[in-house]
């Protein structure tokens, strides 16, 4: 009888190791000072990249999830560029936002410096069962009404920044915003974390007012995503 306990000690400890591992991965940070050859400026001599690595439940399933979220792959950092001519970037990082339930989200930015200094972020979600980058379409139903909500919160964004704008002279809200109308189309990227679901969207405003430009980030929680979440998508079990 005590051998018969034991072995089913020994089956659920491995049933709910297995479980766990696909919950979730381990992230560990790998981060990689790159030395300018021929540097423009004093401040260029060198750059660093932090790079997410992480341990899936198998070394390919690893290696999958690795590379989908390769601050290179998402940023489409240059390395030879940056080591000779280019020389803009001066930063590159990431920050978990969930890592869950067979979810990985993660948001990646790097900062430079060309004419002006600027940044750039992307956030990507991430099946861990397959490795594979989920879209809107894989994880959301109904997306003409997904995408007719976000335009909802797009636009009362939009009137708060016009009023801001009319108080700099410099400033055309009516012609920054002419073209902005919010569309499946733009159901490109979104965040997902333990909270609810972040749609973003990228006004595409010039550099030199940029500061002006709104967030672009529609937070809806998981009771409002639920007649949008697919039943048989990534995201389901945060909304049963």
């Amino acid at each position: 009888m005590r051998i018969v306990n034991v072995l089913v000690a020994v089956v659920f400890t491995a049933v709910f190791a297995a479980l766990v591992s696909a919950q979730s991965v381990v992230i560990t940070p790998k981060k990689t000072t790159y030395r300018r050859p021929k540097p423009t400026d004093n401040f260029k001599k060198t750059f660093t990249i932090r790079r997410p690595i992480a341990k899936a439940s198998t070394p390919a399933l690893s290696k999958k999830i690795t590379a989908a979220i390769s601050p290179d792959k998402v940023l489409d950092i240059r390395l030879k560029d940056e080591l000779s001519e280019e020389q803009w970037l001066e930063e590159a990082d990431y920050k978990v936002l969930l890592n869950q339930n067979n979810v990985l989200c993660i948001e990646l930015w790097m900062t430079g410096t060309a004419a002006y200094p600027d940044d750039v972020k992307r956030t990507v979600v991430i099946d861990l069962a397959t490795g594979n980058k989920a879209t809107a379409a894989s994880a959301f139903k109904n997306l003409p009404g997904l995408a007719a909500m976000a335009k909802k919160a797009q636009a009362a964004e939009i009137k708060a920044a016009t009023i801001e704008m009319k108080k700099d002279p410099d400033a055309d809200p009516e012609q920054l915003f002419a073209e902005t109308n919010f569309t499946v189309e733009d159901l490109k990227e979104f965040a997902v974390d333990a909270k609810g679901v972040t749609i973003i969207y990228d006004y595409g405003f010039p550099h030199v007012i940029e500061a002006l430009q709104p967030s672009g980030r529609y937070t809806f929680t998981w009771a409002q995503m639920k007649p949008y979440v697919r039943s048989d998508g990534l995201l389901a079990a945060f909304v049963r």
